[in-house]
């Protein structure tokens, strides 16, 4: 393993990110909350991170999910971490992992949050991230899911929406 490498942080949105409006009584987004995620951390890994988008997950739409895409394609990166909205991570995974293309040493982990980080520590953000940024380290290359303390392959894993929980499933093609 390679200390001097550079994870590439790609933020997208979702729970991860969100805000309470107490006036409105609404979850928004004003800005990415992993800068100072990474500072209360004290995080000492070279990490770059860049907001592609700040949306829900369920807003996600073709044009989205390509900008995700040409994300991974395109960093100079080996090692890179998404944060997601965990209702579409999965369909996320599976598109770079079936659609993008010369990703073969690439490590991809999306991860996400059930709860906003701005909650404080009822939220598994922390956990989460903290999760992601020492699997994509270690991992072989590949499209990877990083939540509740486990890891999932991208075509291994489902987001149990009753329970509220991501599960291993049998592998899909």
């Amino acid at each position: 393993m390679r200390k001097d490498l550079c994870i590439q942080v790609f933020v997208t949105g979702g729970t991860f990110d969100k805000t309470y409006d107490y006036i409105k009584g609404t979850l928004n987004f004003k800005a990415t909350h992993l800068p100072q995620m990474l500072d209360r951390s004290r995080c000492k890994l070279n990490i770059q991170v860049k907001t592609l988008m700040l949306i829900d997950s369920l807003e996600m739409t073709s044009e989205h999910f390509d900008a995700i895409i040409e994300a991974c394609e395109t960093s100079t990166h080996k090692q890179i971490v998404i944060t997601h909205g965990t209702d579409c991570m999965v369909d996320t995974a599976i598109k770079i992992a079936t659609e993008a293309k010369n990703m073969e040493d690439k490590i991809i982990i999306l991860t996400g949050a059930m709860i906003p980080y701005t909650f404080g520590s009822s939220s598994d953000g922390f956990f989460n991230l903290g999760s992601a940024m020492a699997y994509v380290r270690i991992l072989e290359p590949g499209v990877y899911i990083a939540m509740n303390g486990m890891l999932f392959n991208w075509n291994e894993v489902q987001k149990n929406k009753t329970l509220g929980f991501f599960e291993d499933i049998e592998p899909t093609e």
